[in-house]
């Protein structure tokens, strides 16, 4: 059985673990600096980033972030789930959808007006969930990095 919960600050190491197989799946990695100050703000009240976790028989299998930011469409805020991740071994028991619909639920106990994310257009497995779960858009990323120091 999966259940979901918050984050919670003695879950460093299992929370790394998994956020490190996010990395390896999207073939980057994070410095050790911007990964402590994600766990920071994932944990911080003052901070508009939220961490769910997925946990199967007490060990924690996946994860999701997520934000809320103002709008210029809309008076309620929208979530932007960032990030979904859940590891290999509990892929297809439920963990991915049990967190899109925790985040769900989150996002209107926050009066956001709408949840969205982005995926990888190859990114098949994850994409047959959500599109279940939520409508495609016809929108395309465009961006443009900094140097960050």
């Amino acid at each position: 059985m999966i259940t979901i919960r918050a984050l919670r600050a003695e879950d460093f190491m299992p929370w790394l673990a998994l956020w490190q197989g996010y990395q390896r799946f999207y073939q980057t990695t994070i410095d050790d600096n911007t990964t402590g100050e994600s766990f920071r703000r994932l944990l911080s009240r003052a901070e508009p980033m939220h961490c769910l976790v997925a946990e199967q028989d007490g060990a924690m299998v996946g994860l999701v972030h997520f934000l809320t930011h103002r709008s210029t469409w809309t008076q309620g805020d929208y979530c932007y789930l960032q990030d979904l991740y859940v590891s290999e071994a509990a892929r297809g028991l439920g963990a991915g959808k049990a967190l899109i619909l925790a985040v769900y639920e989150q996002a209107e106990k926050l009066g956001c007006s709408r949840v969205y994310w982005l995926t990888q257009a190859s990114n098949s497995h994850a994409r047959a969930l959500y599109d279940r779960l939520a409508q495609q858009t016809d929108f395309v990323q465009y961006r443009h990095l900094f140097d960050q120091p």
